[in-house]
């Protein structure tokens, strides 16, 4: 079992959300997030007075899925994550760790079939 952890824009997270439940995913954890990478932030005015931004604002995406569905949930974060044609800067990136166990709370099920 594997937790694919993404951090996208948050424009994306609808049709992320959307791709993942379509081939499958029952759940997942989106939580807003603020972070910097490459982007290393950008310069506002406000009132008059210039500040930099430094952390942006992102989603957070955590699914966890059986090895077998790892690759699909993947491809389809990647593919409606990316914006514009090549994708561009600022995109974000997908994480995927190892998991050791999965305990559904209600019923008591453990590993796949508490996913």
């Amino acid at each position: 079992m594997k937790m694919v952890t993404a951090i996208i824009k948050h424009f994306k997270l609808d049709d992320v959300r959307k791709a993942l439940t379509d081939i499958g995913v029952q759940g997942m954890t989106a939580i807003e997030v603020k972070g910097f990478g490459r982007q290393k932030g950008h310069t506002e005015v406000y009132r008059g007075v210039e500040y930099e931004v430094v952390f942006l604002p992102k989603i957070k995406l955590e699914v966890a899925v059986t090895n077998d569905k790892l690759d699909e949930v993947i491809n389809v974060i990647q593919e409606k994550a990316k914006t514009g044609e090549g994708g561009e800067i600022g995109d974000g990136k997908i994480f995927v760790y190892s998991l050791e166990d999965v305990i559904r709370i209600r019923t008591g099920r453990r590993g796949e079939e508490a996913i």
